[in-house]
């Protein structure tokens, strides 16, 4: 494991981070030997990969199946870009992190606000996914 900042959470790290909060079973598995791990979610009876923008894998900062729930469930405000429509986007709680947080998409913004307000402004995550 190792710490990475929330505000630079980024990808399958990000994904592994919402997934703990969420109360999703994740696994590291070694595809074929030799191979760096790959994660795995396992949702109810399903095996799921980490990471990804289809519905076999949980991808709440990709995948709007995934993510979009998550932000009416965390009562998340979100934020447009401001500048010329080019900026980052932003996400807040309603219980913490008046600033938001920044992300390239509204989908990262929410998952970076959800993981910073749960678990901090520092987390350890899989050193196979940083």
């Amino acid at each position: 494991m190792i710490e990475v900042k929330t505000a630079e959470l980024i990808g399958p790290a990000l994904d592994w981070a919402v997934a703990q909060i969420e109360g999703v079973k994740t696994i590291m598995m070694a595809p074929r030997k030799g191979e760096p791990k790959v994660p795995f979610a396992l949702f109810g009876s399903l095996a799921l990969t980490i990471g990804g923008e289809d519905q076999s894998s949980y991808a709440p900062s990709t995948c709007w199946h995934c993510g979009g729930p998550l932000i009416e469930a965390y009562k998340l405000d979100l934020g447009a870009p401001l500048e010329n429509k080019n900026g980052p986007w932003n996400a807040g709680t309603e219980w913490g992190h008046p600033q938001g947080y920044k992300g390239e998409t509204p989908l990262i913004a929410a998952c970076r606000a959800i993981v910073a307000a749960k678990l901090g402004d520092v987390v350890s995550v899989p050193a196979e996914l940083a």
